[in-house]
């Protein structure tokens, strides 16, 4: 075992921010709504199949989402298909001033 002391770090909520992608909001976004997507598909043992059969969207699609593979989809397009699988949307928005450090600095 390891004596080393460790050092615990708060992260900022976001994955992708704490690891420094450039779009990380973008992307946490596009993850919440795929995670969201996926647990309607999981909730009506949906297969990428019957979810196609019932949406109009493409199984490669929800493929794709099921793989958490986003790139190719946009908030919107990805808002159109929770819209087409039959859920509400409500979208907030908070702005508030950009810090340099998304992570604490200064450990627990």
């Amino acid at each position: 075992m390891n004596d080393e002391p460790f050092e615990i770090v708060r992260g900022s909520g976001n994955v992708f921010a704490d690891f420094g992608h450039p779009n990380a909001e973008v992307e946490q976004l596009k993850a919440l709504l795929a995670a969201e997507i996926i647990g309607v598909l999981d909730d009506r043992a949906l297969t990428v199949r019957k979810a196609e059969e019932q949406t109009g969207i493409a199984a490669a699609d929800f493929s794709r989402i099921r793989k958490v593979k986003l790139d190719r989809f946009t908030i919107d397009r990805l808002m159109t298909i929770l819209k087409r699988l039959d859920q509400d949307i409500d979208v907030r928005v908070t702005v508030r001033p950009h810090h340099a450090s998304v992570i604490n600095p200064h450990p627990i």
